[in-house]
């Protein structure tokens, strides 16, 4: 994508961005795919092939305020891209797959596997809130271990980082909102995204030559911003910086 396109794009669809402030008493950090499968160079299908700003920033972002949560004793949501070997995801190649090692934690995150304050979830589909879904045993009851996760705290902020903005964040965010607004949860009021979150980098030249049809192409800098703006649209805080008030 032409730089000028990307400018339009941003001039015609203008995000807010600000410094936020989120007070740890009564909010729970969600942390969506800091896994190999997306983070680590050469891990897979769709992690970077070279070093990319964009992801290592997230990484350390997310880092830096897992451990203020962690700290604090707060709880934290960790989500894990787990897909079954051979089950497709159009258009996407198969990636972070059980079993392969691309849906592990980085190595920066690997210490949540073990934290006490932290809830890992491995999903199998895009959407977090859909893969937190627990099948019941008796006539088809389930539950939601999201929704658990926040009633139980009685969270009134969720603060969002990860990859990739426009897909399992986006999808995550946009139903914790609905989800919000049918009262699932009746103490969430807010849900803040840092805009660190990253998304991946596949040209629309990589993708032909991949053999994946055209609407797979998946231009960064531009996808980030859809995700942002869309994000945005739907009632999300959209945040520069965070800062953790106790």
């Amino acid at each position: 994508m032409s730089d000028a396109l990307l400018e339009l794009m941003r001039r015609e669809l203008p995000v807010a961005l600000a410094p936020c402030t989120v007070s740890l008493a009564t909010t729970g950090l969600v942390v969506i795919d800091a896994i190999h499968g997306f983070c680590t160079v050469g891990a897979g299908n769709l992690a970077p092939t070279t070093h990319n700003a964009q992801v290592t920033r997230m990484v350390a972002t997310a880092n830096t305020l897992a451990r203020g949560f962690a700290d604090a004793h707060r709880p934290i949501l960790v989500f894990l891209d787990t897909h079954e070997p051979g089950v497709p995801e159009p258009p996407y190649p198969p990636h972070c797959e059980r079993g392969t090692g691309e849906e592990h934690l980085v190595p920066e995150l690997a210490w949540l596997e073990d934290d006490p304050n932290a809830t890992l979830i491995r999903k199998d589909c895009i959407n977090g809130f859909v893969g937190a879904i627990e099948h019941g045993s008796h006539h088809g009851m389930h539950h939601n271990k999201v929704v658990d996760w926040v009633n139980v705290h009685r969270l009134e902020t969720v603060l969002v980082i990860g990859i990739c903005t426009d897909i399992c964040v986006m999808d995550f965010v946009l139903t914790l909102l609905s989800a919000r607004n049918h009262r699932l949860m009746p103490t969430l009021q807010h849900v803040v995204v840092d805009e660190g979150c990253a998304t991946y980098d596949l040209p629309l030249e990589t993708t032909t030559e991949l053999g994946l049809p055209p609407h797979a192409a998946h231009p960064q800098e531009a996808t980030h911003h859809m995700g942002l703006y869309f994000m945005a649209a739907r009632g999300a805080v959209l945040a520069t910086e965070v800062k953790l008030e106790a």
